[in-house]
């Protein structure tokens, strides 16, 4: 017994606005990486200038995700289109495990095994110098979203990212924070090659970078495939609003809560609810009514609820 829920509020175009910022410094970076690699011969350049095209690709899937799970339901999507939001960004995690990963681990196992002389570091010094500041600014643009959020739901920031159903936010600071690390292991690598004249020390960075985007591509994939299953929402959230349906004097027990995720900031809620023995026909309309109302009003994220009558375990062995 529901209607259905008005739109939850999602950030969206806070976090559309941190993708855009990303997309254009990560575009911008990518050219600059591919010019200084390829002045210098540097693997670790070339990987970093392939990792930031792979984000700039991801950044586009990150914007589609964003704008397409924005769009109000229909008569074929009654519970709206949140979940293509899960799916771009899961989308967006594979460009960044073949795109980034893929190339910086090959191309850094290849110098490592052949060799190649290394020559004019200074660009790709200046660049990665320049490269850290902007990659700076939008991690701390996305980092700046994330404590708002996190303020909001009254958690810590980092509890916020683990469980936030926000993939392009969660994705751009994974993927900002494995960029600012990237450019701190390509210049050890540039170096370390300097330093001692082998180009192994820049193969090896090259691979290093590889394997860090490894693991934040596979990290998201995983959070996305979470989500786009039927992922319930945080535990500690459920179990306030099942608090909060217990608590209404018309229900004596909440026999059971199912809740998901429909799409970035979009919760459903199910609940079989043993309402009170006298609170029949009108009454339990009006007290599924207030139910309802309470929740969207006490948890914002709430966009649905449906409320299923059910005796509790006393009344049916009455």
């Amino acid at each position: 017994m529901a209607e259905n829920g008005a739109p939850s509020d999602k950030g969206g175009p806070e976090s559309l606005a941190t993708v855009i910022v990303a997309g254009l410094a990560n575009l911008a970076i990518a050219v600059a990486k591919l010019i200084a690699g390829l002045i210098s011969g540097s693997s670790a350049m070339l990987s970093e200038a392939a990792h930031s095209a792979a984000d700039t690709v991801t950044e586009v899937l990150l914007f589609v995700a964003v704008r397409r799970s924005g769009h109000p339901a229909d008569v074929r999507h009654p519970f709206g289109h949140g979940k293509a939001g899960f799916f771009w960004a899961l989308m967006a995690a594979f460009a960044t495990l073949i795109g980034g990963a893929g190339f910086s681990i090959t191309h850094g196992v290849h110098e490592i095994l052949t060799g190649e002389r290394l020559t004019g570091l200074t660009i790709p010094y200046v660049v990665l110098g320049v490269s850290f500041v902007i990659e700076g600014i939008s991690f701390l643009k996305a980092l700046s979203q994330v404590r708002g959020q996190a303020r909001r739901f009254e958690v810590s920031p980092r509890r916020y990212v683990a469980k936030t159903s926000d993939t392009a936010l969660k994705a751009v600071l994974f993927e900002d924070a494995a960029a600012l690390a990237g450019l701190l292991i390509a210049a050890a690598g540039l170096l370390a090659s300097q330093l001692t004249g082998s180009s192994v020390w820049d193969g090896a960075a090259s691979v290093v970078i590889g394997l860090l985007l490894l693991w934040v591509a596979i990290h998201l994939i995983r959070a996305n495939v979470s989500l786009l299953i039927g992922q319930s929402a945080p535990g500690g959230l459920a179990e306030r609003i099942r608090k909060e349906i217990a608590a209404m004097p018309e229900v004596e027990n909440v026999v059971e809560l199912l809740t998901m995720m429909l799409g970035p900031g979009e919760i459903l809620v199910a609940a079989r609810v043993d309402f009170v023995d006298d609170t029949t026909g009108a009454r339990l309309e009006e007290a599924a009514d207030r139910v309802e109302r309470t929740l969207k009003e006490r948890f914002p994220p709430v966009a649905q609820v449906f409320l299923d009558p059910t005796p509790g375990r006393s009344s049916r062995q009455a």
